[in-house]
């Protein structure tokens, strides 16, 4: 006969064998997503291209005369303005020149003189016949000789003085000198085809770059409109602003594209002859540009498309047209609105109305930092 106490401990076996066949319905996890802000902003319109630095000017100092470096009057290196003396030539060969000039040109004015009074005087006595036609015309034509030698006699004390000022080399522009080469005591010939120092003008300053011609007519568009052009060295470092200045008159039908260059003031001196730069070309801003991160943006057989997050922490997929990129923003139209949160990581496990946990930057900035 069973005790009633028997009788208790299988009811209640019976009870607890029921409720464990009685299974808990299983919930989908919640997948981890970090997310951006759909939103509307100015946004300039840019085309990207590699430059070249290069100079305003670049003068080649040769010297025009022949001489003795007596004095270098600037560093390697050194700013030199326009006008500045940089050379000094011994003076003293155009000194003596210029004064043996000036000496004949005194005795030519002499004869010169002598020779005009010779012909009035020669000229009254032919008028009453105290001396023949023919002896007049000589005093006349010795009156002419003597004027021209005269001029020639000027034109040499002015090649002196020239050659004297040419002796002292001036700085023709504003800019950076470059290395020398040669030193004080030197002889330099005018014939010397290799520059004693060379300048390039840096402030301002040019870059140069290309762009695909296609891009051509926008240029043409907004030229009048002064276009921006942003310059940066490609190692990274501060950037430069200046204007577009030259738009060439032919496309390179090689590579097609059109060659371009951008005016700089380059007070900071960031930009050097020869460097090569990142330039991006500004043609105009979108003031209005319905903008995403570029990491939001999923490519799929049916198009772009990004995920939502909805108000009750679902995904929805929302189609999407990429109109353009600037940096890591991604211009859009289509299924989205200013103001929509939409997933910037984790999307490869998600699925149309998936239940998602929004994950703080800073966790998912540790989780990428641990998995490097």
């Amino acid at each position: 006969m069973t005790s009633p106490r028997l009788l208790s401990l299988l009811a209640v076996c019976c009870a607890l064998g029921s409720a464990c066949a009685k299974k808990d319905p299983v919930r989908a996890p919640l997948v981890p997503v970090t997310v951006g802000t759909a939103e509307t902003r100015a946004v300039p319109y840019e085309l990207a291209a590699t430059g070249t630095v290069e100079p305003m000017q670049t003068v080649a100092i040769q010297p025009q005369v022949s001489g003795l470096i007596l004095r270098i009057a600037f560093r390697e290196g050194q700013d030199v303005k326009k006008g500045q003396v940089l050379f000094e030539l011994d003076p003293r060969p155009f000194q003596a020149a210029l004064k043996q000039a000036e000496g004949l040109l005194a005795r030519d004015h002499a004869t010169a003189t002598n020779a005009e009074e010779q012909a009035k005087r020669y000229s009254t006595l032919a008028a009453k016949e105290y001396v023949t036609a023919e002896q007049n015309d000589a005093a006349r034509s010795d009156a002419a000789a003597a004027t021209a030698t005269v001029a020639a006699s000027q034109a040499a004390v002015d090649q002196a003085q020239l050659n004297l000022q040419y002796a002292t080399i001036r700085a023709p522009i504003s800019g950076r000198t470059g290395s020398l080469r040669v030193r004080e005591g030197n002889l330099v010939r005018s014939t010397d085809t290799s520059p004693l120092v060379t300048i390039n003008q840096i402030q301002p300053i040019l870059v140069r770059f290309a762009v695909p011609a296609s891009n051509l007519g926008s240029i043409q568009k907004y030229r009048n409109d002064r276009i921006a052009v942003l310059a940066s060295p490609t190692g990274g470092g501060s950037g430069s602003e200046g204007m577009l200045a030259f738009v060439d008159n032919a496309v390179d039908t090689t590579t097609g594209t059109i060659m371009l260059k951008g005016s700089f003031p380059n007070t900071d001196g960031v930009l050097w002859p020869g460097e090569f730069v990142n330039v991006r070309l500004r043609l105009y801003v979108d003031q209005n540009a319905l903008v995403v991160p570029a990491s939001a943006v999923v490519s799929g057989q049916q198009g772009s498309i990004v995920f939502v997050i909805q108000p009750d922490s679902s995904a929805a997929t929302r189609k999407v047209k990429v109109e353009r990129t600037a940096g890591d923003m991604s211009i859009v139209s289509g299924e989205i609105k200013p103001g929509d949160r939409v997933v910037t990581d984790g999307q490869l496990r998600l699925r149309q109305g998936a239940k998602v946990q929004i994950k703080a930057r800073s966790d998912s900035a540790r989780a990428q930092t641990g998995a490097s």
